[in-house]
């Protein structure tokens, strides 16, 4: 039931809203990532209702992490963090390139995920908890870490159409 969200209380998950530099699928990017944050059992019933029986090891244990875990803090948006997700982002778009190591861009960042092929907000952040073929759930990990600051940037990608690259602090 999406109206739970209405609640005021919830209106912080929508931290990067007034940022004129984030597209408005990035600024969906924070909202997404921090309703998850702020309430996972919430987020896990709105959003993924339909992996509570799946048979899936990924998708099974995201929705029982998600009712088993506490409150995170909201992620707030940062220009420098911007600015290194940006720079990853479109190089590896021009480059057809897929992974975290850089070349051409200074790494201003604690922690990142690299997501490919599409640039809807939802289906970045579903992706990245999932975190399907990721024995370590690294990105699950990053996304869950203890952080409070990220930059989100969704560029054109050569060979997967779309790449996301966020960084977090």
């Amino acid at each position: 039931e999406f109206s739970e969200w209405n609640d005021p209380k919830f209106q912080a998950a929508n931290s990067a809203r007034d940022e004129e530099y984030l597209t408005d699928e990035e600024k969906k990017v924070y909202f997404y990532l921090n309703q998850a944050r702020m309430n996972p059992p919430l987020f896990a019933d709105t959003y993924l209702g339909y992996l509570e029986t799946s048979t899936d090891y990924y998708e099974s244990s995201l929705y029982r992490e998600l009712h088993e875990m506490n409150p995170l803090a909201v992620l707030e948006p940062n220009r420098k963090l911007f600015e290194s997700a940006n720079c990853h982002a479109i190089n590896s778009g021009e480059s057809g390139y897929t992974g975290h190591n850089r070349t051409k861009c200074q790494a201003h960042f604690m922690g990142e995920c690299c997501h490919y092929g599409n640039s809807d907000a939802l289906d970045i952040v579903i992706k990245l908890l999932i975190d399907r073929n990721v024995p370590s759930l690294g990105h699950r990990r990053i996304c869950f870490g203890n952080y409070s600051r990220m930059g989100v940037s969704i560029r054109p990608h050569t060979i997967y159409g779309k790449n996301a690259v966020l960084d977090f602090e």
